[in-house]
């Protein structure tokens, strides 16, 4: 299994010169598979820079979203592949509420986009997953949802593969001021002993109370639950638009310090644009 990361940053793309060692990008993951199947998380402006290097391939793409706001879905007009003639690509919306399973193609309708997503010439499949249905097959694969805690809700997944487990948590409030959908020792059940955590680590204490209730993790939570699930290694995820490359580096390094004070042995790392992970 090969994962690569192409879009890191959270609510809105960060272009400028502080933001070029992590990327400018919103998110989105790929994930190819041994057997070749190609996995995508999110369609955020980094799956234009995806649909360029798989152009070339002619297998089926099977994109999960994790819910409809406007960074996780804005790439997707841009995304070369749903243009070429006959490609299949499987969505798999969010469970998000409302019900708008269809909110990634009416984003290519009315005045929105000027090219209509009835027109494209290859062939969009929405996957809805029946509900109370929690885990399902792509080729080689096991999928496995949660639903996440961030406002609208959606969807968290799990992708076991290859002798791999990849837990993709993201725009996810660990300690929200509303209900929880679900709480911190489900997370730590659902992501147990994981190769990768990928984990929203948007804010900081110092961004509290302000943006309590906004839907995303302080970074020191994050790696509270890498550790309570044994996870191998941590990506933080969703890097907060308005931080520079310097301050990104600046919450990696105190992450770092959390971890030596808790004589905890995670890989951890602030993911970026172009990051390549290969298992073994």
């Amino acid at each position: 299994m090969r994962l690569t990361f192409y879009g890191v940053r959270g609510s809105i793309p960060a272009p400028g010169s502080e933001y070029v060692k992590y990327g400018g990008n919103t998110a989105c993951v790929h994930i190819e598979l041994n057997d070749g199947t190609d996995i995508i998380l999110d369609a955020g402006t980094g799956i234009k820079q995806l649909g360029y290097d798989i152009a070339k391939k002619d297998s089926d793409i099977h994109l999960l979203l994790t819910h409809n706001h406007w960074d996780h879905i804005q790439g997707f007009p841009f995304f070369s592949p749903i243009y070429q003639p006959g490609r299949n690509i499987f969505i798999t919306p969010g469970m998000t509420t409302y019900d708008e399973n269809d909110a990634i193609l009416q984003q290519m309708t009315g005045s929105y986009f000027p090219v209509h997503y009835q027109s494209l010439q290859s062939n969009l499949i929405l996957t809805n997953v029946p509900e109370g249905k929690d885990s399902w097959e792509i080729n080689s694969a096991t999928i496995f949802r949660h639903p996440m805690n961030h406002p609208g809700s959606g969807s968290s997944y799990l992708i076991e593969a290859d002798g791999v487990k990849i837990a993709y948590i993201t725009d996810n409030e660990l300690y929200p001021p509303y209900r929880k959908e679900t709480d911190f020792l489900e997370w730590v059940s659902f992501a147990s002993e994981a190769d990768l955590v990928i984990h929203d680590a948007q804010y900081m204490l110092s961004d509290m109370p302000a943006k309590s209730g906004w839907g995303h993790s302080i970074a020191e939570e994050a790696v509270k639950l890498a550790m309570a699930c044994k996870a191998k290694r941590l990506a933080l995820y969703s890097h907060d638009h308005m931080r520079t490359d310097e301050q990104v580096s600046a919450i990696e390094k105190h992450c770092h310090e959390v971890l030596e004070i808790a004589e905890s042995d995670i890989d951890l790392f602030a993911a970026y644009e172009g990051l390549e992970i290969n298992f073994e």
